[in-house]
């Protein structure tokens, strides 16, 4: 077998969409306290969440969408990504769902929703869309008052300086300017992403498809997804096709972004689709619905697709929070509402990148949140430093690795057992009461917490065999799910193209050793050590030289020969 299993490498090194179904935070965070966390200018108790890696703001459209179901509260989102490409994308898909409508539709504002966050490529009226609202918000980030009058939801006063002028320059690249569709050729280099994933069965993708839907996916609880869009996707990375599909043909430049690769020595760094290949996603919004009509089966099969279910559900999502805006409006007038008197506000805050282990030397944060949310992909910054940012009573809640289609089970249930492990280091115990989930672990936060060794806080409970899996098929540390500093995209302002004398020839660009999957049997480490590289193995952005956008992926993605090994794990 020459797929890399268990390396997480179809996972990619940089996640646009998450990998488990939209929450409530409401239904997550403690009841409503009257007499704590009050806004005294809006007198309504406040609800801070911390979010690190939700990246497609799905859970905080769906916390608004149910809003009407909770006693009333400010709610503040911390949003904190460890790429601005992230970020970015949080500003945009916000900016779509908010959009007035009547400028935009409800079902034309549902299709674009989907062509933007999960596709590839887009239409051409869909991509003239990306590129006004780019225009716009990249005349917005330089400009804190003007952002502030225009999109009053948003705030980025806790970003840096390089980080706004590197945001800035993201969307300066979605624009498109003067540069033709070929500086992001998204079908080709989706197709050598595949070729390396997949090694020597490449040629049978098709059956590897089926074979990862069937006896992973389907198996896990998605059995909605049809074997045809899943095909369709991992083929052309086109996941929602509700219109004619040769209108789709324009590449999606929110998918893009930077990874550093080694030249002669030096670091370089080419603009490429880094993100996943192997889940799709199809899970966010696809596999759940409240109406439970969409999940009913005819014949043992399904009667929607997952595709089908997700247009269904961000199309709900999207009218309810339309709905709350035109309330808002009837309310309070535009004059109120654009100046912060929203009966039931949220404000959306970004945090500076790599931030998780620094919030709590500033008093503001240091017990501030009443719900930390971590993804799969950032659970190394689970650590009693980010912990101590949680108030007493507060809940932990975590994404597991279920939807991860390179882990098998024995590796998920010790990826369970870590994240207990690291939960109780940082001061949480099991959530009393809560139902035993694959796809989330809850926690809570004791009134007068400290961490206790003595306990085991797995996530559910295990017998002695099933908690020491043999060391081949344990899971791969937390921090093997997200690329080290060295992976993650530079600034956009170095992704330019270098003088003619310095651009290195595409096949030299090797990646280093470091950046190679180990052997899975190295990828076991203590729960102690899993936090990230130190900081100074990255090189500093100003020393990067920049290759070409065009750059072809480098050797490792393309196909071997028949009859050599797979690349090394």
């Amino acid at each position: 077998m020459t797929t890399p299993t268990g390396s997480g490498s179809g996972f990619g090194t940089v996640s646009w969409w998450g990998l488990s179904p939209a929450l409530d935070l409401q239904a997550e965070s403690p009841p409503v306290d009257p007499d704590s966390q009050a806004d005294p200018e809006h007198g309504t108790p406040e609800l801070d969440v911390l979010l690190l890696g939700s990246v497609d703001g799905r859970h905080l459209l769906r916390t608004l969408a149910r809003a009407e179901l909770w006693p009333r509260r400010r709610i503040n989102f911390y949003v904190l990504e460890n790429n601005l490409e992230a970020v970015a994308r949080h500003m945009l898909i916000f900016s779509l769902a908010l959009e007035d409508p009547e400028k935009m539709g409800l079902h034309e504002k549902s299709e674009t929703f989907l062509e933007v966050w999960g596709n590839a490529l887009l239409r051409a009226p869909v991509a003239a869309f990306v590129r006004a609202q780019a225009g716009r918000l990249a005349a917005l980030v330089p400009e804190p008052e003007r952002l502030a009058q225009q999109l009053p939801w948003l705030s980025l006063a806790a970003l840096k300086f390089r980080e706004r002028d590197a945001l800035e320059a993201v969307f300066r690249f979605w624009t498109g300017g003067d540069r033709a569709p070929e500086t992001f050729p998204v079908s080709r280099l989706w197709d050598s992403r595949l070729r390396h994933y997949l090694g020597s069965r490449y040629d049978s993708r098709r059956g590897v498809s089926d074979w990862d839907l069937h006896m992973k996916l389907h198996d896990r609880g998605a059995r909605v997804i049809h074997t045809r869009e899943f095909r369709r996707w991992r083929d052309t990375g086109v996941a929602f096709e509700p219109r004619d599909p040769g209108a789709y043909h324009v590449p999606n430049r929110t998918l893009a972004s930077g990874r550093l690769l080694s030249h002669r020595g030096e670091r370089v760094s080419a603009r490429g689709y880094w993100g996943d290949i192997a889940t799709g996603p199809f899970v966010a919004f696809g596999i759940e619905a409240d109406d439970q009509s969409l999940l009913g089966t005819s014949n043992g099969q399904p009667v929607k697709t997952a595709g089908e279910i997700t247009q269904h559900n961000v199309t709900e999502l999207l009218r309810e929070v339309t709905a709350r805006g035109r309330a808002r409006a009837a309310t309070g007038g535009p004059e109120q509402v654009s100046a912060g008197a929203d009966p039931e506000p949220f404000m959306l805050h970004f945090l500076p990148l790599g931030s998780a282990q620094t919030l709590h030397h500033k008093g503001c944060y240091k017990g501030h949140f009443q719900l930390l949310y971590v993804a799969c992909g950032m659970v190394h910054f689970l650590s009693p430093e980010l912990g101590a940012c949680v108030a007493p009573g507060g809940r932990l809640v975590v994404e597991l690795a279920r939807y991860l289609v390179d882990l098998r089970q024995e590796q998920l249930r010790d990826f369970s057992s870590r994240v207990g492990e690291l939960a109780r280091t940082a001061g949480f115990t099991p959530l009393p009461g809560a139902r035993p989930s694959e796809t989330f672990a809850r926690f809570c936060k004791a009134q007068q917490s400290s961490p206790s060794r003595g306990v085991d806080t797995g996530v559910e409970s295990r017998s002695p065999a099933d908690r020491a899996p043999p060391p081949e098929d344990r899971a791969p540390p937390p921090e093997t799910l997200v690329p080290p500093p060295e992976d993650r995209a530079p600034p956009p302002e170095t992704l330019v193209s270098p003088p003619e004398d310095r651009a290195p020839p595409p096949e030299t660009l090797v990646p280093p050793p470091e950046d190679r999957a180990p052997p899975l049997e190295t990828l076991v480490s203590a729960p102690e050590t899993l936090v990230p590289p130190p900081e100074d193995r990255a090189p500093p952005p100003e020393t990067l030289v920049s290759a070409p956008e065009t750059l072809a992926p480098p050797p490792e993605d393309r196909v071997p020969p028949p009859g050599t090994p797979g690349p090394a794990l």
